[in-house]
């Protein structure tokens, strides 16, 4: 962890950033986790969105941030909504 904070810091990554970096890495591992519950290849996900296949595995292995309209696309043809809830309080 302590080799984190010291790239972290050669980066010049705020605690904010960095925070920001932790709710997309929850947010793709979310959207991983529904797919593989519901049995879905990343192909069978793209044809049931109406995305490319491509768009699902560069979102997946976090090539970019994703944008809120691919999100949703994703999203709501599994059930899913975005919700925005308050973060909590470390301590």
């Amino acid at each position: 962890m302590s080799e984190w904070k010291e790239f972290r810091k050669e980066l010049g990554i705020s605690p904010e950033e960095e925070s920001v970096i932790e709710l997309e890495k929850e947010l793709i591992k979310t959207l991983v986790r529904i797919r593989e519950e519901k049995g879905l290849s990343q192909a069978e996900l793209a044809m049931k969105c109406n995305v490319k296949q491509p768009m699902i595995a560069r979102m997946e292995k976090s090539v970019h941030s994703p944008q809120i309209d691919s999100l949703l696309k994703i999203l709501v043809p599994l059930g899913y909504k975005l919700k925005i809830v308050p973060l909590e309080k470390n301590g």
